[in-house]
């Protein structure tokens, strides 16, 4: 009688050992070939920055002015003239909420932005999934928000938090936390980003017709402000693509992490974001592999252009490595289609417009390992 191969059988295993290595490596080779083409970036025109000489980061705000009452609104120009290049950045002291307030008086409740003085040519939501990382994330929106003001477009700040052992807002200037009774059964400590960035894209476009939405992490801050944060119209778009963590180039050729772009329609086409990875990693490399499943590539913010300085900081409690990353990444042929937005389930906890971001609260229940 014939006898099924069983994946338990030591042949098979071996098999599948050295298939999940095959493709683990072609993920994070740094090779200049891939069967999923060469690399691509955005025209940088030949300009040349030099990141010796930079600029502080609320420089030409000041000619910013509403026009006229009764005046009507003639568009932005194509490129904006307030752009001044590099700029300076420093961590060193962690700045107040209401000292950003003041310094950005025309940003709305809810962290909304448009233009007083023309009408934006783009709309643009930037998504930041957040954990208890509430200096990083004043820091971002000191800078953020000039940063695209003098871009002149439209946008406006979602701050994504997950349920944790408490949850932590701002309020009458103050930062105001709640902790949550009987943790270990209604919420769950492993970080979730990519669900989370899930949920914020589904609760923006509530809001909105956005044209693009950029995916952030709360440690990066931008160093120029002509790396526009607009989507490229077909490919999803890498925008981080050079950071001082790895030495302003990319680590490997494959890498999404940081900050991307995409077009809600790229993001639809994609099934948007794993749901399944707890913890820290694998889910970038699971949403590089979406895209060209998809039948997409992506794009690149040149590296002369795509500088961020990242916020010194420790691995996080409960977001340690996600040890089964890598067994996940192998499977995305097969998942992408059923893992990810049309799949995502959420209790929306809290909504609420605050001065500078709109905070979203959710409980998505626990990690399976929990």
């Amino acid at each position: 009688m014939m006898r099924l191969c069983s994946p338990s059988r030591p042949g098979s295993l071996l098999i599948l050992a050295l298939l999940q290595l095959a493709f683990i490596l072609f993920l994070y080779r740094r090779s200049l070939s891939s069967s999923f083409g060469s690399l691509l970036y955005e025209d940088d025109h030949g300009r040349y920055w030099d990141y010796s000489k930079t600029h502080d980061v609320y420089t030409n705000l000041s000619l910013i002015t509403p026009i006229p009452e009764g005046e009507t609104f003639a568009n932005c120009p194509a490129e904006s003239p307030l752009l001044v290049g590099p700029l300076t950045i420093s961590f060193q002291a962690i700045p107040g909420m209401s000292k950003i307030e003041r310094k950005n008086p025309y940003v709305k409740s809810g962290g909304r932005y448009a233009p007083p003085h023309c009408k934006a040519w783009y709309k643009t939501a930037i998504l930041i999934p957040h954990r208890n990382r509430e200096p990083h994330l004043r820091h971002l929106l000191y800078y953020l928000h000039p940063f695209l003001q003098r871009q002149q477009l439209q946008y406006a700040i979602y701050v994504i938090h997950q349920i944790s052992k408490r949850i932590c807002f701002y309020q009458s200037l103050n930062w105001c936390c709640l902790k949550i009774p009987n943790f270990h059964k209604t919420g769950n400590r492993t970080f979730n980003r990519a669900k989370l960035l899930n949920v914020g894209v589904r609760e923006a476009l509530k809001d909105e017709d956005w044209d693009c939405l950029f995916l952030h992490d709360v440690d990066l801050i931008p160093e120029n402000d002509h790396n526009l944060y607009v989507c490229n119209r077909r490919y999803p778009k890498h925008v981080s693509s050079a950071m001082n963590k790895f030495k302003y180039r990319l680590p490997y050729r494959m890498y999404f992490g940081g900050v991307s772009a995409l077009t809600p329609d790229q993001y639809l086409r994609i099934n948007g974001f794993p749901n399944t990875y707890w913890g820290w990693g694998g889910e970038d490399d699971d949403i590089s592999a979406r895209i060209y499943f998809a039948g997409m590539k992506i794009i690149r913010t040149p590296l002369s252009l795509g500088h961020y300085k990242m916020i010194s900081h420790n691995m996080d409690v409960g977001n340690e490595k996600n040890e089964k990353r890598f067994d996940m990444v192998v499977k995305v042929s097969k998942s992408w289609r059923s893992d990810g937005m049309n799949s995502i389930e959420y209790s929306l906890l809290q909504r609420e417009e605050l001065p500078l971001y709109t905070n979203i609260t959710v409980d998505f229940g626990n990690s399976p390992t929990v």
